[in-house]
């Protein structure tokens, strides 16, 4: 794949494309006529996800509107309350929380929703965007339903330019409404492309191609699916003893949806996956790359000594990677997440910002040509070297990645 064809692609695809949307259907179809054209025919395998019918939300700090999104997933009500910032997470603060609608960093995450149930919170306000952008934009948030298991309160999220003025004014009292149809059901899809090999054993390669609502996700992650579809173009063209099987993964922005549902799904094929090597975030015009191994820590060696034998820098590390490697690691399955990490202020993701401007087609053909290589290295093995096993210190990871384990404040 030349650099022209990974420009034209990262044209075609800028534009959103959540899980299991229309246009994440699209894309998909769109991945696979791409195969096609190599030659290559993969199938489109779908996997349903909740879907919502969001009415409307508002929100009013001491009277004055503040432009919102409600949360989907959070039920519809409304509630008046006194507001209460949350600026810590101590048992002091929390205590503050019962009968209030709470306002909290980020997005909603997991603990500090069962934080705000157990303390008796009415509602709460997330808050996402940048105070120094041009832009009010406002993410549109889901409440999980891992998070909430049942017990909803209403939620809102707005842009941080209003999250600030309401702290900095004072605002005392916040009326928060959200509106909801029932909740039912949509499909989402992977794209599965096989390349068969000598044996019967298989290395699984793993993208999403999702986005988040307010991105084209160029960088996130339409440039690792590139790598896919570049990887599955030399692959087809020359020998090698493990199998391939390229997996472009939905809905990976809605909790590693597609990967969960792949690995559920093909339970039973999981013991001859020897490797999963995920691309998420490459070629971006400035960064550092990583490689994210939730493996031995053998692995981990063996990446740097082979990048340096590559000449290509990288970072390499053993951990637990937010991104579709996690589900075959959780399954037992060695994996590793290769990404190229630029700075914030270079290049953004989940915003209107990630566009294919802070992409580099050189970089990104640079990349790709060095995880080609790491990957032919390991399909051309006599046997895998990796151990299948997950290590102690990565299944304590994975137990709070998955929140079956509290981390330690």
């Amino acid at each position: 794949m030349d650099i022209r064809k990974i420009d034209r692609i990262l044209q075609e695809t800028a534009y959103v494309r959540t899980g299991g949307s229309k246009e994440e259907r699209r894309c998909a179809e769109y991945l696979q006529a791409q195969c096609a054209e190599l030659g290559l025919a993969a199938r489109i395998e779908e996997f349903e996800v909740d879907a919502f019918d969001l009415h409307g939300a508002e929100l009013l700090a001491d009277g004055r509107p503040v432009p919102c999104k409600g949360y989907y997933g959070c039920g519809s009500a409304e509630v008046e309350a006194p507001l209460y910032y949350l600026r810590n997470e101590d048992s002091y603060s929390l205590q503050q929380c019962r009968g209030k609608v709470v306002l909290c960093e980020g997005h909603m995450k997991y603990w500090i929703y069962r934080d705000l149930l157990e303390h008796g919170a009415l509602g709460f306000i997330t808050y996402d965007g940048n105070a120094n952008y041009a832009d009010e934009d406002i993410d549109q948030r889901e409440l999980r339903s891992y998070v909430h298991k049942g017990d909803r309160l209403p939620g809102v999220n707005i842009n941080a330019k209003q999250a600030i003025a309401m702290i900095r004014d004072g605002a005392q009292t916040v009326k928060l409404c959200v509106s909801q149809g029932e909740e039912t059901k949509a499909n989402s899809c992977n794209v599965i492309l096989d390349l068969p090999g000598e044996v019967d054993e298989t290395i699984v390669l793993t993208a999403h191609y999702d986005s988040t609502s307010l991105s084209t996700g160029s960088y996130d992650n339409m440039s690792g699916s590139i790598g896919l579809l570049a990887m599955a173009e030399h692959f087809s063209k020359v020998p090698h003893r493990f199998g391939l099987r390229f997996i472009w993964c939905g809905s990976e922005e809605r909790g590693l949806l597609g990967a969960k549902a792949y690995t559920e799904a093909h339970a039973d094929e999981l013991e001859k996956i020897v490797l999963n090597v995920n691309l998420d975030m490459i070629g971006s015009i400035m960064g550092q790359f990583l490689a994210c191994c939730s493996a031995e820590e053998k692995l981990v060696h063996y990446i740097s000594y082979f990048a340096a034998m590559e000449g290509f820098g990288i970072r390499a590390y053993q951990d637990v990677y937010s991104s579709d490697s996690t589900p075959f690691a959780d399954k037992g399955v060695p994996a590793l997440s290769f990404a190229r990490i630029a700075p914030n202020n270079t290049a953004t993701i989940h915003n209107r910002y990630d566009t294919p401007a802070v992409m580099s087609a050189v970089q990104t053909e640079r990349d790709i040509a060095f995880i080609t290589a790491f990957v032919a290295a390991m399909a051309n093995a006599k046997c895998c070297p990796v151990a299948r096993e997950i290590p102690e210190a990565v299944k304590e990871k994975l137990d709070i990645y998955n929140f079956r384990k509290r981390p330690k404040k």
